[in-house]
């Protein structure tokens, strides 16, 4: 955004001699503008919620699980994929697949819950799938004309492992996923190590697993708009600014990835939990470099995966669409095996800051939704605090394309 300034200095413009002195301001730099935020209807509209479904989630990579949810031949966990779920095993040779959660018979959800099972079972009609998605047997086949077991497999999607996070993707000509996050790479290793096998999760919460409890009242777009700017930090979160050095967090978007860095303050918290926090912190067996040690990293993946890189823990969540004005929140906590006591009474302390502030978000998104809803609106001008913001509605632009309809498209005006 370019500014004109009055009289700055170096100006050329003529003055009277006898004229009284005005004093002059200071020039200042010029600000490139940032892309525009979304319009109120993106985030009401029924019609754009049915849109993102084909255009967005069947096309992405979701996260799913983690390699520990998946620990033996046989192993099955239920992924959400928009509105739509994939069973996602460990099969006999020890890779991991994915499939849709639908019998190819009648149409049944196959799979409800994490198991462990040698095939895939359903529960309706008893038809049985092999873990690679093959039909093997079909009660009373010779009853069943034209039972071709070779076409009826079950509908597969595409698996790839990084770093021990488990990603889908339904598209069958997806571009691989490990290409397009080469730049974090490095940085997801560090924390979570080559293969994610030297983590274990921590509480009951998973990614995987629905709970009613972490179901907020908002568009899943506005949950991750909330988690990619820290613009709102110093009004909303004021445990998080007596911890964070917010003068010096910073974004880089980069692809379909984009990477906040927010380190730590010198200064003791006045906030108990807090303050011992700070003095008990420190980071995870592997955090090697110094860089590390006093720094919260935060990466958001597009569209929905967010993962919470802290020194002594790592947190994976997304944003599950559950209809236009509801959104789940699941995650996983992970740490490293062999973390000693002082370091997980840091990650106590650390999850006691969190749900302060996921409560607190909670509120501004819920708050977000309603105002909203009241009117159909262009948003305003977005502070380069908001970068990542703007990031994010490039992307939903590209793929939704012009979505015209908001009420006073629809009325002509």
């Amino acid at each position: 955004m370019n500014e004109t300034t009055l009289a700055p200095e170096g100006s050329n413009a003529e003055t009277s001699p006898d004229a009284p002195e005005t004093p002059r301001r200071r020039s200042r730099p010029a600000l490139e503008s940032l892309e525009p935020g979304l319009a109120s209807h993106y985030y009401t509209d029924p019609a754009v919620a049915q849109l993102e479904q084909q255009h967005i989630f069947d096309r992405t990579w979701q996260l799913v699980g983690h390699v520990t949810d998946l620990p033996n031949p046989g192993s099955r966990i239920v992924g959400t994929i928009g509105r739509k779920e994939v069973v996602v095993v460990r099969a006999e040779d020890g890779e991991i697949r994915a499939h849709l959660n639908t019998c190819r018979h009648r149409g049944t959800r196959l799979v409800a819950g994490p198991g462990e099972e040698k095939a895939l079972r359903c529960p309706y009609h008893g038809w049985t799938y092999h873990l690679d998605g093959t039909l093997v047997g079909a009660p009373e086949n010779r009853t069943i004309p034209c039972l071709d077991k070779t076409k009826l497999s079950l509908f597969p999607a595409q698996t790839e492992v990084l770093c021990g996070l488990i990603f889908v993707n339904l598209d069958p000509a997806a571009t691989p996923l490990a290409p397009q996050l080469e730049g974090i790479r490095p940085l997801l290793e560090r924390y979570l190590g080559d293969e994610g096998d030297e983590m274990e999760p921590f509480g009951a919460a998973r990614i995987h697993l629905h709970d009613p409890r972490h179901i907020q009242n908002s568009n899943w777009k506005v949950a991750v708009d909330n988690y990619l700017e820290g613009y709102h930090v110093p009004v909303a979160h004021p445990g998080l600014m007596r911890l964070l050095d917010y003068k010096r967090y910073s974004v880089e978007t980069n692809g379909i990835y984009a990477v906040y860095d927010a380190p730590l303050r010198d200064k003791p918290s006045d906030n108990w939990a807090e303050r011992l926090y700070q003095r008990l912190i420190r980071p995870m067996p592997g955090l090697a470099e110094e860089s590390d040690h006093r720094v919260f990293r935060y990466i958001a993946i597009y569209p929905n995966t967010v993962i919470d890189l802290y020194p002594d823990h790592v947190l994976l969540w997304k944003m599950n669409p559950c209809g236009v004005d509801r959104v789940g929140v699941p995650g996983t906590y992970l740490r490293r095996k062999d973390c000693d006591t002082r370091t997980r009474i840091a990650q106590r302390l650390n999850l006691h800051v969190g749900k302060v502030t996921n409560h607190e978000d909670e509120e501004l998104v819920q708050r977000m939704q309603i105002g909203m809803g009241n009117t159909h609106f262009e948003p305003g001008p977005l502070s380069l605090r908001e970068a990542g913001v703007a990031w994010f509605a490039g992307r939903i632009r590209a793929d939704l394309g012009d979505v015209n309809t908001g009420p006073e498209q629809e009325s002509g005006r």
